[in-house]
């Protein structure tokens, strides 16, 4: 059994087919004509753009805008007057031909990109080489479809471009398994978008043969080579169990449940963009408890306008009516870097400029972002939610830069919504332990148990070395949710939580008996969620 990093959810058995790319051999030939070498440039550059848009176009389709704006990115690079000058350095200079100057000026940024210690800016090096691919393909005038398929198959492979993963054929490929890549890279990604069972990061992938039977298990990353029929009569019966269990489980859509104290709990969801409302609404979510717009953010070259974030609150608050949508301020820096933003190179991002600290020095880009809110609170229910927050002094700061921009719109005519409830992540343990005295200034909490687990216990969970030490049933980290929630009920205010801890099943019951007043889960957590409190003896249905 081979084993790799589980990447989107699923089972599959099937036929291995290994994906081999047709290797170009490019010659370091001396160009015979500048100027035609610098025509053939801008032909190549042209026609790489007519295909990108094309991929975009049907990936936004196929797939959603979120993955489509990969593409978008790809046409950024090809207008980037740095990286197409040291192509005709090339040319000009080293009399190189197109393919080969292409070649050099990708090498000297990919090896820029590579030695980046930020896995997010690392995994970037991808997007470089897939454009540059195509742009060598289209400069010798060949091919860029990856493969033909006839059979459904699971795809093996190195790695995966995006272009390679927009262009799968979802009804010929079963699931796929890559050497390398990671669950932030764009492939995992898209195959999570897909529906398509992965596993990437299966260092002996090269052990599989064309033609062997698989069975891939996108929850543990299991992959088993040529399994005895007893094996595959076992996985066929837990597929078939979880195919049923998903279907048994739409029975929980409609319904609503309170504590028996009389308090209702909730059952909502966490969203990145506007593409992940649909399954939300599928599923039966009472709710947004989390709206991440950090990922407005990323994947472009500049920051997004007023008006652009402002269509979006509208257009997510207009789509789920009168229910609640808690809108997250901007939560970067850590692992989430935004080049343009001429971020810090920081030896310890978790701690250093991220999230409100980030926003109080980019003061304008903080503005534009709450004045968007504030607007779009005026056609739904939205709520306004500020991270990291671990000093009274920060909150206070964030409220009041909130009320001038409030107080600004209203000056301009501009109708807002009379009431925005404003709520605080608890993510910092200081804040935990403070939660009274936030509980007076604000109108919910909502706990975000990734980094209050991380900051509590001092453990770094993408650190293989310590990730074991990562314990969200730690004593010390139950004591301060259940004395956050505490305080949130003697404020007289409600308590959610939108951590991984929240969409865990196991940990459904314990936070029932807190009596957490919403839990704020993937959309593919919701339905589960609701089964297990239907369980809980101290809850009823409504």
């Amino acid at each position: 059994m081979l084993k790799g990093i589980a990447a989107s959810n699923g089972f599959a058995i099937g036929k291995a087919f290994l994906m081999t790319k047709k290797g170009i051999h490019i010659d370091e030939e001396k160009a015979e004509s500048m100027d035609d070498e610098l025509n053939r440039l801008r032909d190549t550059v042209s026609k790489t753009l007519v295909e990108l848009d094309n991929i975009y176009n049907k990936t936004k389709i196929d797939i959603g805008d979120k993955e489509a704006m990969i593409f978008e990115s790809h046409k950024m690079m090809l207008e980037d007057p740095e990286y197409i000058a040291h192509i005709k350095k090339n040319i000009q200079e080293k009399q190189h031909q197109v393919p080969y100057a292409i070649q050099k000026a990708t090498d000297f940024y990919v090896d820029i990109f590579e030695k980046m210690d930020n896995p997010y800016m690392r995994e970037r090096a991808v997007d470089i080489k897939d454009v540059a691919d195509r742009m060598i393909r289209i400069s010798l005038g060949e091919s860029t479809e990856i493969c033909h398929l006839t059979d459904q198959v699971i795809l093996i492979a190195r790695d995966l471009t995006p272009s390679d993963t927009a262009e799968l054929d979802k009804s010929k490929v079963k699931a796929f398994v890559t050497q390398v890549g990671s669950t932030t890279s764009h492939s995992a990604i898209m195959a999570h978008s897909m529906g398509i069972p992965a596993v990437v990061g299966c260092q002996l992938v090269d052990k599989i043969s064309d033609g062997d039977l698989l069975i891939v298990d996108g929850f543990t990353g299991n992959i088993i080579i040529n399994p005895e029929k007893k094996v595959i009569q076992a996985y066929e019966r837990q597929l078939e169990t979880y195919q049923e269990e998903v279907k048994a489980l739409k029975k929980y859509k409609p319904l609503r449940f309170n504590y028996t104290s009389g308090r209702h709990v909730s059952v909502a969801g966490n969203i990145g963009s506007i593409d992940d409302l649909e399954l939300l609404l599928e599923q039966g979510t009472e709710g947004i408890g989390l709206f991440r717009t950090e990922f407005l953010f990323m994947g472009r070259t500049e920051m997004p306008s007023e008006e652009e974030q402002f269509e979006i609150y509208k257009h997510v608050a207009e789509t789920m009516k009168d229910k609640p949508v808690i809108i997250r301020t901007l939560d970067i820096g850590g692992d989430k870097i935004i080049p343009y933003m001429n971020m810090p190179d920081e030896e310890n991002p978790f701690m250093g400029l991220r999230a409100l600290r980030l926003c109080f020095k980019e003061i304008e880009v903080f503005k534009t972002q709450l004045r968007a809110i504030l607007r779009a609170g005026y056609y739904g229910n939205i709520h306004i939610m500020f991270p990291m927050i671990g000093a009274m002094d920060e909150l206070l700061k964030a409220k009041t830069i909130l009320e001038t921009c409030k107080h600004t719109l209203l000056e301009q005519g501009i109708p807002l919504s009379n009431h925005l409830p404003v709520g605080m992540m608890i993510e910092i343990p200081a804040a935990a332990i403070c939660a009274r005295d936030f509980a007076k200034e604000v109108d919910f909490f909502s706990i975000g148990t990734n980094d209050l687990i991380q900051y509590t216990l001092a453990v770094d969970r993408m650190n293989v070395d310590v990730s074991g030490l990562y314990n969200p049933y730690h004593p010390g980290v139950l004591h301060l949710i259940q004395s956050t929630i505490q305080a949130a009920h003697e404020a007289g205010i409600w308590c959610g939580m939108c951590g991984e801890m929240a969409s865990d099943i196991e940990a459904t019951s314990l936070l029932a008996k807190m009596e957490l007043d919403e839990f704020s889960v993937t959309g593919n957590a919701i339905l589960k969620i609701k089964e297990q409190l239907s369980y809980q003896t101290n809850i009823t249905v409504e």
